[in-house]
């Protein structure tokens, strides 16, 4: 099945009024002032193992303080320097983590990866003292808040889930294998990200179906030939748009073998860690061991939600492949199958013949400083937030820029936006955490990382319309953890809760960029400035509806990838050959021989056996949906109910809570199963037409 772009984790007022670039107020300067920017002392490589190693050492002197503690444990001898001692882990591991990530130069990268290494040992070796473990346990929670008591039980809980029950020399074991286990995923994540690829084309000839700016930002070499990277900005639109057959198959080709072979290796020795891990602390295999703090709760859960979405969404996805097959055969009538590399630009000729819809004809509405804009007004007027961009404020990129985000004029968050390819930076999109938010003590702050064109001077940078979704996507993980910052525990701020609740806010904001009413108030033709219109919007959704039950099997084929590969022994594993048979049993298209997209799938380093999230979170997104008003989602009474109930609490009550608490019942699929079918629903003439 084609490898399509993933998403990733690791204000209500009038849109006028909602503008992003406002003066900082007086208290916001002062907190801006008391808190600066993280790359504000502009570290070298130097300084920056400095900062994080005052980092370490903070942490470790208030384990030393918990340990030292005679007599009664309280709160305040015992919880207030653990909490210390995993804000400095948090802050830690996600500064290394980020600047892993996105510095440009390569040796600064090696430092932060080593550094992300040498904290991971600390949060290990936390995770394994039992000593602090004993002094967590034997507080007494009777009179504690009730988040306070959360917080300590779901410690606890993930203390011997860690193994703090094992004996020394078995802890000692599980150390091992947690700091290998870290050190493999970095390098596993830095495979992906150094190993950009590129083809060549002989001319603007081969690239017959592209937007002008494409071809516009595509010059031939002094030997006459274009290159095309595995950048994003270049993949999807030749996939997507280009007529030649042979250029779409080698870019696909490429981009599909990204961290090939080196990668074999390191995800053999990951899976065979944590299969160690797992089995070492009495679980059967990783993905078991892994389910056990989360909604779903265990692999047989999980193996069941695969099978329970496989069912509901397989007889629309069948009838969405005899469409995309009866167009294929109008190019090549005999033809009896659609390769995987031929999906995208047959289902775009798709949605021109049977929804008059060209995904081109959208993207003028799109430059990507007005999306840009939109999604700050958009999340200004839904959270009664606002925005002030604190200028020339160094960075670790000069393209980076940096934002303050204040609620009734008091700055609550702070965030950076690092937009735009280039070499060695994380070539998916993500939200990087920065600082967890401590009320009273410390603002969240957080980057959105971005591989979405860059304007220029003769270039505005349109944008896909999935583009447009995946900007939003990520921004609302960013306004999930500023919203979600101000928490009296860093262990709980932020997106803290179980891991598999972490997309349901940011898949349901997507449904925002279908709205007519949202997108007429900032997608304006970068010449004209007409405003998009209803019709196109009309028919972009139509379209965009066409699919959905295809897109589900994709996810459910990465969910299973990510889900088999750790549900067994790996002593014996073939990654190709399973590989292969999940792509037989959920996807229609014929695989491309010679590539190992299981190389570059970066969600089996950090989301392990977990992918099922997306698809999880898909169907918890969807019942979310059924709260608001789709006429009008700019309602505010559901919203700003939302943000309360919702993007507030953070890790501070259970996942499956916060759902019921929105809802005021259990989250199910009915949602999910009528999302699916909209358009077969209510298709138009074309579409039913083209299905029979």
């Amino acid at each position: 099945m084609p490898r399509t772009a993933l998403l990733h984790f690791r204000a209500f007022l009038p849109l006028a009024v909602a503008l992003a670039l406002l003066p900082l107020p007086s208290c916001a300067q002062t907190i801006a002032s008391s808190q600066p920017p993280v790359w504000a002392s502009k570290p070298d490589q130097a300084a920056f193992d400095k900062m994080e190693n005052d980092r370490l050492a903070a942490a470790q002197r208030s384990v030393d303080q918990i340990t030292s503690v005679k007599g009664a444990r309280t709160i305040e001898n015992t919880l207030v320097p653990f909490d210390a001692a995993a804000a400095q882990l948090i802050a830690a591991s996600s500064l290394a983590g980020m600047v892993q990530q996105v510095h440009p130069d390569a040796a600064f990268r090696d430092a932060a990866t080593a550094m992300t290494v040498k904290a991971g040992a600390a949060y290990t070796a936390l995770s394994l003292n039992r000593a602090v473990y004993q002094a967590l346990a034997a507080l007494d929670l009777s009179s504690a808040d009730p988040a306070t008591r959360h917080y300590v039980e779901r410690q606890l809980l993930q203390y011997r889930l860690a193994g703090v029950d094992k004996d020394d020399a078995t802890r000692a074991h599980i150390k091992e294998l947690q700091d290998k286990l870290t050190e493999l995923v970095s390098t596993f994540d830095r495979n992906i990200n150094d190993d950009q690829r590129s083809i060549t084309v002989d001319s603007a000839a081969s690239l017959d179906g592209l937007p002008k700016d494409f071809i516009d930002s595509h010059k031939p070499g002094a030997d006459g030939k274009i290159v095309l990277t595995t950048n994003y900005p270049d993949v999807f639109p030749i996939l997507t748009f280009a007529k030649d057959d042979d250029v779409r198959r080698r870019l696909y080709v490429a981009f599909e073998t990204r961290a090939y072979p080196k990668n074999r290796d390191v995800l053999l020795s990951m899976l065979n860690t944590r299969y160690e891990l797992a089995t070492l602390l009495g679980y059967s295999n990783w993905a078991d061991y892994n389910a056990a703090d989360s909604m779903i709760r265990s692999s047989k859960n999980i193996s069941t939600f695969i099978q329970q979405v496989d069912a509901a969404a397989r007889p629309s996805s069948d009838r969405e492949f005899a469409m995309i097959l009866a167009q294929k055969q109008k190019l090549q009538p005999a033809a009896t199958q659609v390769h995987d590399y031929d999906s995208f630009y047959i289902r775009e000729l798709l949605r021109r013949s049977s929804y008059d819809f060209d995904s081109s004809s959208v993207r003028p509405y799109f430059p990507y400083e007005r999306v840009k804009q939109g999604v700050l007004d958009l999340a200004a007027r839904l959270f009664q937030i606002s925005f002030a961009q604190e200028k020339n404020v160094p960075a670790w990129d000069p393209s980076v820029e940096t934002w303050d985000v204040l609620s009734n004029g008091k700055m609550i968050g702070r965030f950076y936006l690092d937009m735009h390819p280039r070499e060695g930076k994380f070539s998916h999109a993500e939200m990087a955490p920065v600082l967890p938010g401590i009320r009273g003590k410390q603002l969240p702050e957080a980057t959105l990382v971005c591989n979405l064109p860059a304007p220029t001077a003769d270039d505005p940078g349109l944008l896909e319309y999935e583009d447009v979704v995946t900007f939003l996507h990520e921004f609302g993980h960013l306004m999930h953890w500023i919203l979600a910052g101000d928490q009296q525990w860093a262990g709980i701020s932020g997106i803290s809760m179980e891991s598999d609740f972490a997309e349901a806010p940011s898949q349901m904001l997507e449904e925002w960029m279908r709205s007519p009413q949202v997108l007429a108030s900032f997608a304006r033709h970068y010449k004209t400035n007409e405003p998009i219109p209803a019709a196109l919007v009309d028919r972009m959704n139509r379209a965009a509806a066409f699919g959905r039950a295809s897109w589900v099997m994709g996810q459910l084929e990465y969910s299973a990838v990510s889900f088999e590969f750790y549900n067994r022994n790996p002593k014996s594993i073939d990654f190709d050959a399973l590989n292969e048979e999940l792509d037989r049993r959920y996807s229609h298209y014929l695989a491309t021989p010679g590539i190992h997209d299981w190389a570059s799938f970066g969600h089996l380093g950090g989301y392990s056996s977990s992918y099922y999230t997306y698809l999880f979170d898909k169907v918890i997104a969807e019942d979310f949906m059924t709260q608001f008003n789709r006429k009008d989602l700019f309602d505010l009474a559901p919203a700003l109910r939302y943000r309360k109930a919702v993007l507030e609490p953070g890790g501070s009550v259970p996942a499956n809570d916060l759902v019921k608490n929105f809802l005021g019942r259990d989250h199910n699929m009915d949602a999910l199963r009528e999302w699916m079918n909209e358009e077969f629903a209510a298709a138009p003439a074309g579409a039913k037409a083209a299905s029979n």
